[in-house]
This record gives structure tokens, sequence and C-alpha cells, in this order.
């Protein structure tokens, strides 16, 4: 089965995946044939909290959609058939950053939400923007019980690709600060809830570990999806396949489309003066978002923008959500992880890269992630 998305394709039945189990299994994953051969291996010792999904008390069990079990297809199907949901009346608000960038908050509030009511506020991946499917659908649904709901653009993206200068990353803790003072003043008194997909997953750790204790008495709730919580790893993982180098490819030419021509390009960076444009994410962070946002290198900016080192510092409720199949964020960089009480992991076996669509009848629709988003946040 080949998918494309925009110049971006790949064969779902010729590679094998490397996947570490909660109970101590290893193994590879052939998705042509959808088996499993594993072999022993011994695992660091984890944290009660850092369960498999279908360990966790009141989590139905993640079961992929039948023709949809190996990972690629999971992650391919979840980007072309996004299944948007119709958001009316949301009003789009701009919020000035202390160097002068703007950053874009789309803001979807329903007619019975009072002054006080649950505020939840998201995070779009790398490349992604408030129109992402995953943005939009959980939008819609948190509309549809009440919920308002703010989806911002990381500068440069969505409606503020000309709104920038600098570039957006990892670990642009202070962005993700001025938007939740901002979601504040607009709703006062209302509990918020954060969520955070791919790299902006990382952001929202980093960000609630490194502020621990000072952070907002307002924040409820945390989610973080299918975060890459060791940059260097994750980057290292993801050039260590076939199949890796082909994301690899894939997110290094999207970006570099998107720099083009944006108010974002500058002329001062190594990415000025190359012949040929990046061809992995780490070439693209060491040629343009580490120099264009202060960091040394690529390694540096890793180094400094990785949430691993702080997540047992968060003090806010927490839940991770991951795959061990993600084909684009390794979850090996959680064994070993020391996660406080209030933090749980919830580790699937299938669900590829932002995927989780699964089977019908556990859920309204097949949409498993949205369906537990919506219980972590709001619960």
């Amino acid at each position: 089965m080949v998918f494309s998305v925009d110049q971006w394709s790949f064969d779902v039945s010729q590679a094998a995946f490397r996947v570490y189990f909660m109970d101590g299994r290893q193994g590879q994953i052939n998705p042509d044939h959808d088996l499993l051969r594993s072999q022993q291996i011994e695992l660091c010792d984890s944290h009660p909290f850092s369960l498999p999904g279908d360990a966790l008390p009141g989590v139905p069990e993640f079961r992929p959609a039948r023709g949809l079990s190996s990972p690629h297809a999971q992650t391919a199907w979840a980007t072309l058939f996004p299944r948007l949901i119709q958001l009316t009346a949301t009003i789009e608000r701009r919020l000035r950053l202390d160097d002068g960038d703007m950053l874009v908050m789309h803001d979807d509030c329903p007619q019975e939400w009072r002054r006080g009511d649950h505020v939840v506020l998201m995070l779009h991946g790398l490349g992604g923007s408030h129109r992402s499917g995953y943005m939009v659908r959980l939008a819609a649904r948190l509309q549809q019980r009440g919920v308002r709901s703010f989806r911002m653009d990381h500068r440069g993206c969505g409606a503020g690709t000309s709104l920038a200068k600098y570039p957006y990353h990892a670990g642009r803790i202070e962005d993700l600060a001025a938007a939740v003072s901002m979601v504040e003043r607009l709703c006062p008194g209302s509990p918020i809830s954060l969520a955070g997909f791919s790299l902006s997953g990382n952001l929202l750790l980093r960000y609630l570990g490194e502020f621990g204790a000072d952070l907002p008495l307002s924040l409820f709730r945390a989610v973080a999806v299918c975060p890459p919580i060791d940059l260097q790893h994750c980057s290292s993982m993801l050039n260590a396949s076939r199949m890796g180098q082909r994301y690899d490819l894939y997110f290094a030419r999207r970006l570099v489309r998107q720099l083009s021509n944006s108010t974002q390009w500058r002329d001062d960076v190594p990415l000025a003066t190359v012949r040929r444009p990046p061809r992995r994410l780490y070439d693209f962070d060491e040629l343009y978002t580490a120099p264009a946002s202060g960091f040394e290198s690529a390694d540096h900016y890793y180094d400094r923008a990785s949430s691993k080192p702080v997540i047992h510092q968060i003090r806010v409720h927490t839940t991770i959500l991951a795959s061990q199949d993600d084909p684009v964020v390794s979850t090996h960089a959680f064994r070993g992880l020391e996660l406080p009480p209030n933090v749980t992991l919830c580790l699937t076996k299938h669900g590829g890269h932002l995927g989780f669509v699964g089977r019908s009848g556990v859920d309204p629709d097949r949409r498993w992630m949205d369906w537990r988003l919506l219980e972590w946040l709001l619960n």
C-alpha cells in the first residue's frame, strides 16, 4: 500500500520497526504481515505510573483499525483523511510578544460558555497550524461540550505566517507562557487545560517542568501527544532507518518551503549560503533554527530545549500519550524516565505518529486519540 503526502511518498509494506514493550520485550514489526518477532531484553525499572495504555484504569485498549495496523498507515491516514469538523464563529486574536513578533490565537467559544467555565489551549506540531486536523477536531468536540478553546499558531505558522521575524522551536516556553497569560486575561477565573502535539508536546512538558511551582494556579490539566522529549536522540533515531530518512526529508523540505519568501528568511544564517537545501531536520536546525534563535548549534538547541531533564519537576496533572511504533518520534527516550506521581505515561503498542485511528465500537467514531484527550483534559 503506497501513500503520498505532498511530494513525500512511502510504501507501508516494506519497512520493519524496532519497538520496546513495557513487559520487557523488544522486537521487529513487519507491516506487510503485521507480525511481531521479539526477543527478551532487560529494561530499566519503570515508575508505577508508566503503564501501557490498556493497563491504565478506565482507558480502553487501543486496537488499530483493520488495514491500518502498520505505523506508517496510521500516520499517513491521519494526515490524508483528517476528518475536519465545521467550526463556527471563530475569532482570530493576535498576541504581541516582547521581541515584537506576534502569535495568533483562534478563539472557539460556544454560545453557552460563561465566565469561569473550562478553557483549553492547543499547540500544533511541526509544520502544522490551527487548521491541522487534530486541532480542528478537538476544538469542535470541545465546542460541542460547551468548552471554549484556543488554537494557537506558533510564530510564522498558519495565520501568523507574515507576523514573525524569529522562528518557533521546541524550547519557546516564553511564547506558551505569554499565551497562557492572554487566556487568563480573556477568561478570568476559568480552569485552563493545555494540549501539545508532537514538537509542541515537548515544548509543553518543558514549560511545565521548567516553571514548576511558579506556574499559574489556573492550570488544571495538561496532555502531551507523541512528544520528542529527547530531541538529540529522536533526531538520531529518525536518521537510523531508511523509512525514518524519508520522514526526515519530508519535514526538512516542508520547513524549507515554509521559510522561503517568508518574513523569517534571513541572509545572515548558514542556510542562506548552502547550494543544496538540507535533507535532514538536524541539518535544517544546524543551518537555520539554531543560529536564528541564538543557539550555538543544533546540539546546543536540542540540549537546551529537550523536556526529558525537567519532567520530574512537573507539578500539574499531566498525561503523556505515545505509541511504541511511532515512526517519527522514538519512544526509547522514555526508558528509565522518572515520573512524579501527577504525571501518567500512556504508552500504546500501536498508533503511529498522531494517528491512533482505532476500530469502531469503542468510541462514537474511530478517532481513539480525540476521545482520550477529551477525558484527560476535562476530568
